[in-house]
């Protein structure tokens, strides 16, 4: 029977609830523990996928091939759970659901209505999402007080009822903030936070308090007694550096026995030891390199999160702190590469829309030219193979089709769009989706052996993708005699999935990749991630020669 802890939050939002759900699991996981998380999200969208990276942050994919919450990534990042469509939900899902059902006459013509109809689904959702784990940690978007929160507040109300004592456990993340006229740090936010659930109908077991200094016990008596808490209960989390030392933090405190004993379970002692050889790698790096990261998000790093930590647990398994350097392609695209001469790699994400594609095309000018190790994720390999196309290929006017539909070489393109230029679209099958929509999830795919991407990966990749224009087949040939490697093909429609630069002959290059997936959806700190950590070996024999030789990165089992 699974058993569950449902983390809330009051005061603001943004204060971690993800990395703390993320954190417990990791504690509950290193106890022997089988744990799952779910995120409940109260915007009506129906998943995240169309939503701006400035409101929303990173889209993450999980393997299914889901549309999530970025704090999916964390739970990812923190324990070994894999997640999948039924780990987030939002009031979006759950409405369309009923909507659906009352269509169809499930509801046998009663009314339907936010309780019980709504509620029922949340928790029917909850208990999927929660199948064959010990514990399910259930993430509640948003802060007590939302009006589009209140069902899901509602849902996890009665399951503490209908689940019983013993297999359910509220744990509230709340705000201390310290106030510099008064120099103290202030309860009452908490106070009325938790004073807002009770009057919903939940008692917190745990009070998670935020605050930038230690929290003196004269207050956390105070938040016990107020709140109706045991003082052991009230634990204090303060900001750190690394979000890898949370664990430990929580742990030190004793989280994860207050919840084992809220939830009857019996279970060896947490083993930490692989968090704290995470923490001592971050904290005492041999090396230092500079990665030149070229977007067009670059004010949000929440637009990359996964990306970002991909890199850094890269460095963690090199011993090598990565600082990576956010470039505006738009001010590469007007002012030139002059801020690229001391970078000792550069990257360039993934993203949709033309802003900013020619400076991302100017930067992998620069790093194919001056030899300086480049990755390409997702966009930054279509807009190396245009680059390559425009200036080594000679296929002036090379573009996408998605920033110039009237390009002369449309060398990247919807599917659709380079088969009817073949006459081919009649001899597609109306129910293969490529070029339609997205092509979401993970694939596996065959690698071209004596390439850098098989002494990377072996002899087959499997990552998850996010996109929907690819590059054009038909192109190909040419590219390829003019030089460029396509380094992996998908097995069913043959489509380009790793390209690279030779790193012998006319066009050499020591570390030259493009990926079409998204490799940083499955790196954690723990084993790092091999093509990542390749790259960063590449950036290490860029800066200090002889360092690091990048030709003979290892595989890693990630």
């Amino acid at each position: 029977m699974t058993k569950y802890v449902f983390v809330t939050g009051g005061v603001v939002s943004s204060l971690g609830k993800g990395i703390a759900a993320a954190s417990l699991g990791a504690i509950l996981e290193s106890r022997g523990i089988r744990v799952t998380h779910l995120k409940l999200d109260p915007y009506i969208n129906v998943d995240p996928g169309t939503m701006s990276p400035f409101q929303h942050g990173e889209v993450f994919v999980t393997e299914d091939g889901a549309e999530t919450d970025l704090d999916l990534g964390h739970y990812e990042r923190f324990t070994s759970a894999k997640m999948t469509k039924r780990n987030n939900f939002t009031t979006g899902q759950i409405y369309d659901t009923v909507i659906r059902k009352e269509r169809r006459g499930e509801y046998l013509g009663k009314t339907v209505q936010v309780i019980p109809h709504i509620t029922d689904e949340i928790k029917a959702s909850i208990k999927r999402g929660g199948e064959g784990a010990d514990v399910a940690i259930v993430e509640v978007g948003g802060t007590v007080g939302d009006i589009e929160s209140l069902p899901f507040l509602e849902a996890i109300r009665q399951m503490g009822i209908q689940e019983g004592r013993n297999n359910t456990c509220f744990i509230h993340l709340t705000l201390l903030p310290y106030i510099a006229t008064a120099g103290e740090l202030k309860t009452k936010p908490t106070q009325h936070s938790v004073k807002d659930l009770r009057e919903i109908g939940i008692q917190p077991d745990v009070l998670l308090c935020r605050c930038d200094r230690p929290m003196p016990l004269e207050e956390r008596g105070k938040i016990a007694l107020f709140c109706n808490v045991m003082p052991e209960a009230v634990i204090e989390v303060m900001d750190s550096d690394s979000i890898y030392k949370i664990p430990a933090m929580l742990h030190e405190q004793m989280l994860d026995e207050i919840v084992c004993h809220k939830l009857a379970i019996l279970a060896k002692a947490a083993d930490l030891k692989v968090w704290n050889k995470i923490v001592h790698a971050l904290q005492n790096p041999q090396h230092e390199i500079k990665v030149a990261f070229v977007g067009k998000y670059v004010d949000l790093t929440e637009s990359y999160k996964s990306l970002i930590e991909a890199i850094k647990h890269a460095g963690l398994h090199t011993q090598c702190s990565v600082n990576i350097h956010f470039l505006d392609s738009e001010n590469i695209a007007t002012h030139g590469t002059d801020a690229l001469k001391d970078m000792d790699a550069i990257l360039v994400p993934g993203g949709f829309g033309v802003r900013g594609t020619e400076g991302k095309i100017a930067a992998i000018r620069y790093a194919r030219e001056n030899k300086v190790p480049y990755l390409g994720i997702c966009l930054g390999m279509q807009l190396a193979t245009i680059e390559f196309a425009r200036n080594v290929a000679g296929l002036e006017g090379a573009n996408s089709t998605e920033f110039d539909p009237e390009t002369p070489h449309p060398v990247v393109a919807l599917i659709t769009e380079w088969l009817d230029r073949e006459g081919k679209v009649e001899k597609r099958s109306e129910s293969s989706n490529l070029g339609g929509t997205m092509r979401l999830g993970a694939q596996k795919c065959p690698i071209k052996t004596g390439t850098l991407a098989a002494s990377i990966y072996g002899k087959q990749v499997n990552e998850r993708h996010r996109h929907r224009y690819e590059v054009n087949n038909t192109y190909v040939p040419k590219l390829e005699a003019a030089g460029l490697i396509i380094s992996a093909r998908t097995p069913t429609e043959d489509l380009p999935e790793m390209m690279e630069l030779p790193q012998t002959g006319e066009h050499a290059h020591p570390w030259f990749v493009g990926v079409q997936f998204h490799p940083e959806f499955t790196s954690n700190p723990r084993q790092g991630h091999p093509l990542f950590i390749a790259y960063v070996k590449a950036a290490l024999a860029q800066r200090q020669p002889g360092l690091s030789d990048a030709a003979s990165a290892s595989k890693v089992n990630a």
